[in-house]
């Protein structure tokens, strides 16, 4: 696993597609570095991209309280299908069905539903997609994905949320993370080859 930065309170690396980011990649990360990493945000088992860990728990807390606080900036590219604006500010009611392990954009507050919001920018318009650069302001499970589809933009390869392609995984990427860590702001960040 591409380790990006590591001290004693916390390592940030690169999670690859396919690795459960709250024990696979914890546990890669003990392999490579020793010690014990707590997750404090999480990924989707088919989305990579750079994550960060805990080496303590008071670390661990600081950096969970970081997330809550949303002083923990994550931002993520993606390649959509079709050509949404060159940029945008959504805000969407999301609702899960647990058992389906599916997200759906609702229009009234009921149990469950969950308020959401991104920015994105569009950063490249290809023949049949776009790829955007996103921001999150809530991190809602499956998010990106819902939110662009129910717009008539599913990522490439995202086939859970009505992409028509031969992509293996949706084409999500957290590629930076930026957050105040001990005095002086931090930022970490790496770009897929698609991108």
């Amino acid at each position: 696993m591409d380790i990006l930065y590591s001290d004693r309170e916390i390592a940030v690396c690169v999670k690859p597609v396919g690795l459960d980011a709250e024990q696979e990649v914890p546990q890669a990360l003990t392999e490579q570095l020793g010690g014990t990493f707590y997750p404090v945000h999480r990924l989707d088992l088919n989305v990579g991209g750079v994550m960060i860990y805990a080496r303590t728990r008071q670390a661990a807390a600081e950096l969970s309280r970081a997330v809550q606080e949303g002083t923990m900036v994550k931002e993520y590219v993606a390649l959509v299908h079709g050509c949404p604006a060159e940029t945008g500010d959504w805000e969407d009611l999301l609702w899960k069905d647990a058992r389906r392990n599916k997200v759906f954009v609702v229009n009234r507050v009921r149990g469950g539903v969950k308020k959401a919001r991104l920015e994105y920018t569009c950063l490249e318009r290809r023949e049949h997609t776009s790829l955007v650069r996103v921001r999150l302001h809530t991190g809602r499970s499956h998010q990106i994905r819902v939110q662009f589809a129910s717009r008539g933009f599913p990522l490439v390869g995202d086939h859970k949320y009505g992409a028509r392609d031969d992509a293996p995984a949706p084409m999500l990427f957290s590629f930076r993370i930026t957050l105040p860590w001990r005095g002086r702001t931090r930022s970490w960040e790496r770009l897929p080859d698609w991108a």
